[in-house]
């Protein structure tokens, strides 16, 4: 009886306690659970993003508009740009979750994502294009892939070997009217094609490069310098690099990337037989050193 007693009692004062309580029942949010327009969190593409100036918070603007893409983290050697971007992708999730590195080695080290969008000088695309490739990761990365030939075959061999899925990015791939063009080649609707004619914009060498300069607050000069030889900062670190051998290539680097890409994609013009360069630089004060002309006659043997 004293057993029976003690449980009616215990009872008593649960159901008590509990008539005193106000029960409130866990509500998930549609997001968790994907719907209402919501993707699940299973079923998005976590991406990271190394290299955000214009072009890549263009680019992951971009990614950001796609629902089953979230963004969580951003890598870059100036603070200026690595905030601004950390604070994008903190207003378009409203939240403060967006990790932000200086480092792409800690990135690569601690990010848990499925892939990344980069966009870099072109002088570090070797070093890095090869880590990501190596990491694992899936990548969206700008052109040109390689700023070497050698540079070039090392990512091909990391992107193969530990086979994910890499775009270069050229947009003009992605646009209409290239296309439209290339289906006209391609069907004779404007006949045989004998020669093709790329224009190129001569660039930004116009203006000298900069006198020597402080180094702004917040950028890593010296990590921005990377591979490339060590010299004093001169203003030369956003887009202008461009037009400097050490990082780039000028405009065969550049916007030759587009329009030649566009040209060769015809497949009966894509191999050529026989090619020839020919360069001429215009030295500038406190100079630029990319060439400021350049001819380039490709031969093929179709058209022999």
């Amino acid at each position: 009886m004293q057993n029976k007693s003690n449980r009616r009692d215990f009872l008593k004062k649960t159901l008590a306690t509990s008539a005193g309580m106000i029960i409130i029942p866990t509500i998930i949010p549609a997001s968790a659970l994907g719907k209402n327009g919501f993707v699940a969190p299973s079923n998005r593409h976590v991406m990271g993003f190394i290299g955000v100036g214009s072009q890549g918070t263009g680019n992951m603007n971009n990614f950001m508009k796609i629902p089953e893409v979230q963004v969580v983290s951003v890598c870059d050697v100036d603070k200026t740009n690595r905030d601004k971007a950390a604070n994008m992708v903190n207003e378009k999730y409203r939240n403060k979750d967006c990790r932000d590195y200086n480092d792409f080695r800690e990135f690569l080290a601690k990010e848990k994502i499925d892939g990344v969008g980069i966009a870099l000088p072109d002088h570090w695309h070797g070093i890095i294009y090869s880590a990501v490739a190596k990491a694992g990761l899936d990548a969206y990365a700008e052109k040109p892939l390689c700023r070497t030939i050698d540079d070039g075959i090392e990512i091909v061999k990391a992107v193969e070997k530990n086979n994910i899925v890499w775009q270069t990015g050229s947009m003009q791939r992605s646009s209409g009217e290239f296309f439209r063009a290339v289906q006209l080649v391609r069907n004779g609707v404007i006949g045989d094609v004998k020669y093709v004619e790329v224009g190129l914009p001569t660039g930004g060498q116009e203006k000298p490069a900069p006198a020597l300069a402080d180094i702004p607050e917040g950028l890593d000069w010296e990590f921005w310098l990377g591979p490339a030889p060590k010299v004093p900062f001169r203003g030369v670190y956003h887009w202008n690099w461009r037009w400097i051998m050490d990082y780039s290539g000028g405009q065969l680097t550049d916007w030759a990337g587009h329009h030649i890409d566009i040209a060769l994609w015809e497949p009966t013009l894509n191999i050529p037989a026989r090619l020839k360069l020919k360069e001429k630089l215009i030295t500038r004060e406190k100079g630029f050193t990319t060439p400021h002309q350049n001819m380039i006659l490709c031969a093929h043997s179709q058209m022999d």
